[in-house]
């Protein structure tokens, strides 16, 4: 299960999560969806950044016990870019309502587990991708 809710937050989900919202839905939640598009971008810059300034190796590369699937990554470990994708596209969206919050939060954070999970991130990654992804997102709902 954990090798499907991953991909929750890759590239391909995310952006078409959010370019869907922007195009066919309609107010408010295509406002939200601005904020997703823009918090997603925003922290992506971030996590490109700080990928190549602290250049961590990933768990399966420096643990020999842990497996992972096959054709793991292997760009550097932190931060989580899954983690923080997911919850800056779904941030927004848990500020906008209480009862969606009950529904993607508990998702988002199954992202992060299912990174640790596939032996692709430590602990501190997706709590990185976490913090990242929820700081830039209130950012982001509060200026537009």
């Amino acid at each position: 299960m954990f090798g499907w809710l991953t991909h929750l937050g890759g590239a391909l989900f995310t952006i078409s999560f959010v370019l869907a919202t922007v195009l066919f839905a309609s107010e408010p939640w295509r406002s939200v969806g601005w904020k997703s598009l823009v918090s997603l971008a925003v922290s992506h810059a971030a996590v490109a950044i700080i990928k190549r300034k602290v250049d961590r190796t990933r768990p399966y590369m420096a643990l020999s016990e842990v497996i992972t699937g096959p054709k793991p990554l292997k760009d550097p470990s932190f931060p989580s870019g899954h983690t923080t994708a997911v919850f800056s596209i779904f941030v927004p969206f848990a500020l906008a309502s209480v009862w969606l919050s009950l529904l993607v939060i508990p998702m988002a954070a199954t992202v992060g587990m299912s990174r640790m999970y596939l032996g692709l991130h430590y602990p501190s990654d997706c709590l990185a991708g976490c913090l990242i992804g929820t700081g830039v997102s209130i950012v982001a709902a509060a200026v537009l």
